[in-house]
This record gives C-alpha cells, structure tokens and sequence, in this order.
C-alpha cells in the first residue's frame, strides 16, 4: 500500500474514519455489517461496466474501504487503484487482494483532492460509491473526480438522498429495524439529492448520461435497479472529450 503525502485541510471527518477503521477488520465477511455492500456490488459492477466496459481500462475506486468494488473491477479486466484515508481499511484491502493472487490492483492512503492535484486526467474510470454522504465538502470530491478522469472518460456517483423515504429506508429500517448495518452508520442531514448533485457534477464540467436506484426487498433481501431515486442512487457522467 502506497502512502502519499496529503495535506492537512483534507476533506474528511476524523469520526467517519475512525467508525470505518473500527469495522475494518469485517469488509470481507459477508454476513457482517458489510454484507449489503456485498450484496449490492454486482449491480454496481454491471451498471458502471454497462457505460464504461471496465475490461482493459485504468479506473480508480474514491473512498475504496476495504475493497470490494476496487477488487471486482480488476477481476473484470481493469487496472485497478482503490483510495480511502482509513489505513486499516486499505491493509485488509490489500491482503485480500495478495490472498486472492490479484496483481491488476493498488491500494493508496490519499485523499482524492490530492491525487487529482498530483495526477490529472490519469484514469479511464472513476468511481465514487457511498462515500460523499461521508464528507463535509461533497463538492469538493465531485471536482476531484472529475478532474482525474481523462477526456471522454466515465465518472460514477452513488449515495442516498435526502428525503423521508430515505430516512425511513437507510436509517431507521436498515440501522434500527433491520439491524443491516450498525446505528450510527448514517447522517441523514449529509444525504444528497439528485438535484443537488446534479448541479455538483455540472460544475465540475461533468455531464450527467444516467440514473437509477436501488431497491431492496426485505422478504426476498434481493436488491434491484428501479427508476426511483427515493433512496439509494446511482448516476453515470461522462467527462468531455
């Protein structure tokens, strides 16, 4: 794992990396908190490889945790490089990658406004998944990828938005009623709306292509793409090229 110099006004919450280095251990348990990531993973796989056809490729997973999309779209056939600012995510990350004899994958302690200053329009691809929600300046992240991305690439976002629906969703039904993920786990004041990060992506001179939601069925506990964007949400960018 590679350790790059990044400045001190980064854009994180010292209690965000703290509560994910204290699960790190857990990414690649499936039946652990994780394992709605786990689920979810081959429908974010197919959405972004549906527009980017990821096979041959230089992408970058922003906010990477543990691994889990980063080390999927290397077994697809892409150059992978996964970053995050949680160290202890990015050893387990790295390991399952060693354990899994993956040499198309990389793991960085960066934050994504320092890559991007460092080295601009540098991948092909450029994912950002349930991470902005995370951050105090999502923007700030947005312009970041938006930036790394090289002319013509793709730049994916997912994230919840801020609605009731959401709430009733993400935080009361999968924290406290489900108990899928630990309480805690979400702010719903950081949700973002399809609007608002539309207008992120904008500006950062991206142009928004697609949009879908993800729904989960508590009986089935099969997750699908919908139209709605209630909750769960993904969207595809293209960078002008």
């Amino acid at each position: 794992m590679q350790t790059d110099h990044t400045p001190h006004n980064i854009n994180v919450d010292a209690a965000e990396i703290d509560k994910f280095s204290q699960l790190a251990h857990k990414w690649w348990d499936k039946d652990s908190e994780f394992k709605p990531l786990h689920d979810i993973n081959p429908l974010r796989l197919g959405y972004i490889n549906r527009f980017a056809h990821i096979e041959g490729k230089t992408v970058l997973d922003v906010g990477c945790g543990g691994g889990i999309l980063t080390e999927a779209m290397a077994r697809g056939g892409a150059t992978a490089t996964g970053i995050d600012m949680a160290k202890k995510s990015l050893q387990i990350a790295q390991l399952h990658a060693l354990e899994g004899g993956i040499s198309n994958v990389a793991y960085r302690l960066i934050s994504v406004e320092a890559l991007a200053e460092a080295e601009p329009a540098s991948f092909d691809v450029v994912t950002c998944m349930e991470m902005m929600e995370h951050v105090p300046d999502p923007a700030s992240i947005v312009r970041a990828c938006a930036r790394l991305a090289k002319p013509g690439g793709w730049v994916f976002f997912s994230t919840l938005n801020r609605k009731p629906k959401a709430y009733l969703h993400a935080i009361l039904g999968a924290e406290y009623l489900l108990q899928m993920l630990p309480r805690g786990t979400h702010d719903y004041q950081k949700f973002i709306t399809p609007a608002e990060l539309a207008r992120m992506c904008r500006q950062a001179g991206l142009e928004l292509v697609d949009s879908k939601g993800l729904s989960y069925n508590p009986l089935s506990k099969q997750y699908r793409l919908i139209d709605s964007l209630d909750v769960n949400y993904m969207i595809a960018c293209r960078v002008a090229g």
